[in-house]
């Protein structure tokens, strides 16, 4: 009997985790949606009255706020081995860049307290463009890397991938 067929009759034997599974992605929509409230709202990317902003919104705020929410919920939907605790800190702290990127360079107090209204509006807005792309970039790497170490279960990956993933003996 190959490895193949051994793993192919232990995924038929075994109970299906399609619950787990959608519980990942309900956990991942949960994910996405507050980083975008998070993100967005304080921002006031996201137009709410608890937020008014000085400077009009810039049109490439839109596509980075999306796609921060969209990567971190990725990110919190990827099944991972239990014991993988790694990357939390890097796409929380992806997403506060991206916060910092897409935010009001006059309604930030620490910008403002460092370099003044003529620096956050000449030293400071020219730069956000940067910190979104990096921001957006490490949260993509982060997916990448967190789809690369993903937990391989009988639902969740082909006979192969398992075969992949195991030590070889």
């Amino acid at each position: 009997m190959t490895r193949a067929n051994f793993l192919n009759q232990q995924a038929a034997a075994e109970p299906a985790t399609a619950p787990v599974r959608a519980w990942r992605w309900r956990r991942g929509i949960l994910a996405a949606t507050l980083s975008a409230a998070v993100v967005g709202v304080p921002t006031d990317v996201i137009d709410t009255l608890w937020f008014t902003r000085m400077t009009p919104v810039r049109w490439w705020e839109y596509p980075v706020l999306t796609l921060t929410a969209v990567l971190t919920g990725l990110w919190f939907a990827i099944v991972r081995e239990a014991i993988d605790e790694r990357g939390r800190s890097g796409v929380l702290g992806s997403s506060l860049l991206s916060a910092f990127a897409v935010g009001c360079p006059l309604c930030n107090k620490i910008v403002l307290g460092m370099l003044g209204v003529s620096g956050a509006l000449g030293v400071w807005a020219p730069i956000q463009p940067a910190l979104a792309g990096m921001s957006v970039a490490a949260l993509g790497a982060a997916v990448l890397v967190r789809w690369r170490r993903r937990a391989c279960t009988p639902a969740g990956c082909t006979a192969d991938e398992r075969v992949l993933q195991q030590p070889h003996q």
